[in-house]
């Protein structure tokens, strides 16, 4: 978490491309603007024009957002500038909310001063028949203007890059091309749903990217394993962004968290000098116990020297006193008490005993992502006693399906006729709501009474849940932070009033306890801003002196997209079989998110599906390791602030 760049020394990594890890993708962004700024301006001196290759996305936004800024503040100029973008979906008009022209449009060319004359993106509004010699004419024009000085590159999770599916050719130019499943499914939070995401894409080939001057590949959050594959692994074309390692000028720009893979950051021990914290001695323990298959109290001399790690045993001893450290460490991090266990001195207890009953905050990014990611803790801190409140940070309105407005509408109706209710108004707007979603085209917004029925569906669920758990209906709290009330999948950014509301809320209760959302891999982003909110408000609560906060522990937990590294777990939260299908019983209370999951990003189970398999994986990897084998786990980590 800490807001600094990483220096790593790359003479002894495995990286076949230059790759620079910044902490957050807000400074990867800062670097990338401030090159294509530099080029611009060195451009200008010479009176050329500077040739942009553009990519979209989400991994760009905030790159175009640093560019803007630029602009607005600093007085850059574009006046010189021409771009030519990636790709574009197919067929789809351009004036289409989720085309790559409106998300250009709305990003940047809006905003800056650049001639609309020199801007280029691939049509996906014409006839079939004529794409081919669009194609060659956009490959002309690319040539013409003496190519590509600086292409930007997003890379997709099976190595796509631009729409160069695994198998492009590294021969391949700008074409029509068939999109793959993967890709669509990834795409889908563009998109109502999955069957309107276009089967096809415009796009520029490999061979057109390779031919740039320069190339800066970008890469955020949960690509950390197609990373690593495509800067360490071999050149492929099953890996298409792999085949940049014979560019003689590319660089990859990445994050912490999409760093994690790569051998310097996962194994640098692999990788020169190392220093043996503890934390590194437990890392490069447990991945040599998983890929060996050894418990980790197994472990002889020979597997430490197998596996490149003879340092460790010079410098800190036999293999079976290192064998104790890490099992003692992973021992003491498994606790069936996740607010403490009262009247108990245990000095190596992930959790602090007193206060007991604890005031604990449960912040839910979505209104069931207490459930589906913690929902066998949440149930233990109400079971041993303690105060639990659930801050819904938004009101989940867009992942609601349309069918589900007319059927509670219907119910309503029927409600207020059985019981003898007038119900003239609740018959208008059930037929005004039935009718424009009759109408509704795929890319329009819903009006702003389909949305709060929508937020409202949300809500019933949430407060059903927390009844299931047994928390009282005063201790649901709906914040339903401004950032994410857009209408659109894409939000605004985290904003002054979503941090006032979280702080006043927190304010209230002044809790010993708070969890919330780490995971950064949510494909809309959502989580990410709502875990920068509470983070900032914690910051500017301790700041301002308030006592409370001192004794306030923040632990972190994943959404349904990923789970903790084993070596980083810091609390794992033991569930019983009797346990599990509970939760998976408050999971299904969400019944707007059950079977059709709407923006479910790259994974096709549903969100009880995922949470299961995840935690049934996690208490395989501790008894894999040696540790008592448990039905499930949840697993944390803390925040220091």
């Amino acid at each position: 978490m800490a807001n600094k760049k990483i220096n790593v020394d790359l003479s002894d990594s495995f990286e076949k491309i230059p790759v620079k890890i910044f902490a957050t993708p807000q400074l990867g962004s800062q670097f990338v603007a401030i090159e294509i700024a530099n080029l611009i301006k060195e451009k200008q001196r010479k009176g050329e024009d500077c040739i942009l290759g553009l990519a979209t996305g989400s991994t760009p936004i905030s790159l175009y957002a640093e560019l803007v800024r630029m602009h607005q503040q600093e007085g850059l100029s574009f006046k010189n500038v021409i771009t030519f973008n990636l790709d574009e979906y197919y067929p789809l008009q351009r004036k289409a909310l989720q085309s790559y022209s409106s998300f250009m449009h709305r990003h940047l060319f809006n905003h800056i001063d650049i001639d609309p004359e020199n801007i280029h993106i691939p049509n996906g509004e014409l006839p079939k028949e004529d794409v081919k010699k669009h194609c060659l004419k956009y490959e002309q024009l690319i040539e013409a203007v003496g190519g590509i000085d600086l292409q930007i590159l997003g890379i997709g999770n099976n190595g796509h890059i631009g729409f160069n599916e695994p198998g492009s050719s590294i021969f391949s130019k700008t074409r029509m091309v068939t999109l793959d499943n993967i890709t669509r499914i990834a795409n889908a939070y563009e998109f109502q749903n999955i069957s309107q995401v276009p089967r096809m894409a415009v796009t520029m080939g490999i061979s057109t990217i390779l031919k740039a001057k320069k190339i800066l590949l970008m890469a955020w959050g949960m690509k950390a394993p197609i990373v690593a594959k495509a800067a360490e692994g071999f050149v492929t074309e099953q890996v298409p962004a792999s085949i940049l390692q014979q560019h003689n000028d590319c660089t990859f720009v990445i994050d912490e968290t999409a760093s994690t893979e790569l051998t310097r950051i996962k194994s640098p021990w692999l990788t020169g000098e190392c220093e043996w914290t503890p934390q590194m001695i437990k890392r490069a323990v447990i991945q040599m116990a998983l890929k060996t298959k050894k418990p980790i109290l197994s472990l002889t001399s020979h597997d430490y020297n197998e596996n490149g790690l003879g340092d460790l045993l010079a410098e800190k001893g036999e293999a079976y006193e290192i064998n104790l450290q890490v099992y003692y460490m992973l021992r003491d991090s498994i606790t069936g008490w996740p607010g403490g266990k009262p009247n108990a001195i245990i000095p190596a207890h992930p959790e602090r005993s007193e206060p007991h009953p604890k005031r604990c905050v449960i912040f839910s990014p979505h209104p069931d992502d207490d459930i589906i990611s913690m929902g066998g803790t949440f149930m233990r801190l109400h079971d041993q006693g303690h105060e639990v409140h659930v801050g819904y940070q938004t009101s989940g309105n867009i992942a609601v399906t349309d069918e589900f407005v007319t059927r509670f509408l219907d119910f309503a109706v029927g409600f207020e006729d059985l019981f003898g209710i007038d119900n003239q108004k609740t018959k208008q707007v059930l037929t005004e709501a039935a009718n424009f979603l009759a109408g509704k085209k795929p890319n329009q917004l819903d009006t702003d009474e389909i949305r709060a029925i929508k937020g409202l569906i949300r809500r019933c669920e949430a407060k059903a849940t927390c009844r299931y758990i047994g928390l009282k209906d005063e201790n649901c709290h709906f914040l339903n932070l401004p950032f994410y009330e857009t209408g659109a999948v894409e939000k605004k950014p985290m904003s002054e009033a979503d941090v006032e509301i979280t702080m006043a809320f927190l304010r209230k209760i002044k809790p010993h306890q708070i969890y919330c959302a780490g995971d950064l891999a949510d494909p809309h982003g959502t989580h990410k801003v709502c875990l920068d909110v509470v983070f900032e408000s914690m910051r500017r609560i301790k700041a301002a002196g308030d006592k409370w906060v001192k004794d306030c522990w923040v632990w972190l937990y994943k959404g349904a997209w990923q789970e903790w590294d084993i070596a980083d777990i810091e609390m794992a939260i033991p569930m019983s079989p009797d346990q599990i299908v509970k939760k998976r019983f408050g999971i299904f209370i969400h019944q707007s998110q059950k079977d059709m999951v709407p923006f479910q990003g790259s994974d096709s189970r549903e969100f009880w599906q995922r949470a299961e398999d995840r935690n049934l994986n996690t208490a395989k990897l501790y008894a894999d390791l040696g540790l008592t084998k448990y039905a499930a786990m949840e697993a944390f980590v803390r925040w220091h602030y």
